[in-house]
């Protein structure tokens, strides 16, 4: 039984547990949290996260668990839909009962041990990072350039009981700061994100609630209904952290994942996803090569794509968190919708 240290159980940790063979690997799962959080926003699953999902046997929970996303709009702060968007299939779950789902999915034979890891001991057939932004592992192993980076934007986002109306849904583009709005099972998840010079560390979601609902007050009715009824202990408030650029994900045998890989800003909304098809990635190849051979793989098939978000991400975080222009930026996009709504008919018609 070859050894497998995986440092970190959330996403990525428990997916890649989940995928690895119990009949070939003596598997350990590090995390520091004593059970599995409460409180989480929905996460969109694209299709490429979906097959992932599928392979470790809970795609049908999370659907039936889940919500599709139907498609929204980019709005301006006063409601007016710019580009209106297509869900093209995704699947929306929360984060807690994503992390149920894939808890359930880890054979039996995995051990688990709880505390904190503040050091890599090394021994293992295989350490893989899982740990996040702030990864231990990446700094240990790939030195202090590569810590993590705080960003100048708090994130806010929490889940209420009311449903939002079709025409409320998207995400509202403002002066440096934008409003998402969408449906959830039993309610909705919304998030807000502008700059701040609350953190970086820890935030406390009331403080930061009180500055959302100031910060959203000329927001259309549905935005501020929904601030109305947040409350702290359905709400999470943290600095947007981001991992600098990596040009590999393995050395020797280590090997990071997720957040702790390529930790981008959320604008994309493909954090989660990747982190997933990283972990079966990496699953199957370990499953199936020599180690050596296994690491090589993985990296050239998930380094340049997952870089490449990242990259992405960020741009169109600058284009949504644009403190200036915003008459320009709001008149390509409306432009730009028009002309897919013209397409989209005349597709219609051709039919």
């Amino acid at each position: 039984m070859k050894k497998v240290d995986i440092i970190g159980g959330g996403i990525a940790g428990l997916a890649l547990a989940a995928r690895l063979d119990p009949g070939a690997f003596d598997v350990t799962v590090y995390e520091q949290r004593p059970e599995l959080p409460a409180v989480g926003t929905t996460l969109a699953m694209w299709p490429g996260a979906q097959d992932a999902l599928a392979k470790i046997g809970i795609l049908g929970p999370v659907r039936s668990r889940g919500s599709i996303i139907a498609g929204g709009a980019l709005r301006s702060p006063q409601g007016e839909a710019l580009l209106s968007m297509d869900g093209g299939g995704l699947v929306g779950i929360s984060r807690p009962e994503l992390l149920k789902l894939l808890n359930m999915a880890v054979p039996s034979s995995v051990t688990r041990s709880v505390g904190r890891v503040d050091r890599v001991q090394g021994g293992a057939w295989l350490t893989v990072g899982a740990d996040g932004v702030n990864s231990v592992v990446r700094r240990s192993y790939w030195g202090e350039r590569s810590a993590a980076k705080p960003t100048p934007f708090l994130a806010v986002r929490g889940v209420v009981p009311s449903t939002p109306e079709p025409g409320d849904v998207g995400e509202y583009w403002g002066r440096g700061e934008i409003f998402g709005l969408a449906p959830a099972v039993g309610g909705s998840n919304w998030y807000a994100s502008y700059r701040s010079d609350l953190g970086p560390d820890k935030v406390e979601a009331p403080e930061a609630l009180e500055i959302t609902r100031r910060r959203y007050a000329g927001y259309p009715e549905a935005v501020k209904k929904v601030l109305a009824q947040a409350s702290e202990e359905t709400s999470l408030a943290q600095r947007i952290w981001t991992t600098p650029p990596l040009a590999r994900y393995a050395r020797g045998n280590v090997v990071l994942i997720g957040d702790a890989a390529h930790a981008m800003t959320p604008n994309l909304g493909r954090g989660a996803c990747e982190a997933i098809i990283d972990a079966v990635t990496l699953g199957d190849l370990l499953n199936e090569q020599p180690l050596d051979a296994a690491l090589a793989a993985y990296g050239s098939k998930r380094v340049l794509r997952t870089q490449q978000l990242r990259i992405a991400s960020a741009l169109m975080g600058s284009v949504a968190m644009a403190q200036g222009m915003q008459p320009l930026r709001d008149g390509v996009l409306k432009r730009v919708g028009k002309r897919v709504s013209k397409a989209s008919a005349q597709a219609g018609t051709s039919k």
